[in-house]
């Protein structure tokens, strides 16, 4: 079991859910949809990677990241 993190961004009619340890993205018509939908193609990752490819997955963090919005200009 690896614990990963997401985030989802709005793009035009979707919403875009990107997992950011493994580069991963997936997209649906709401948030929910894309979330199960990246979801997915994570559990096929992990499925189909070898051990080598999982081996940093396993420390990669004990809390979530902290994702903020910064304001410039």
């Amino acid at each position: 079991m690896y614990k990963l993190s997401a985030t989802v961004e709005k793009d035009g009619k979707w919403y875009v859910a990107h997992c950011m340890e493994l580069q991963i993205t997936s997209q649906g018509k709401t948030v929910e949809e894309a979330l199960a939908n990246l979801k997915e193609a994570l559990e096929l990752y992990v499925k189909n990677a070898d051990s080598d490819e999982l081996e940093h997955l396993k420390t990669a963090h004990d809390e979530a990241p902290l994702i903020a919005t910064i304001t410039v200009g």
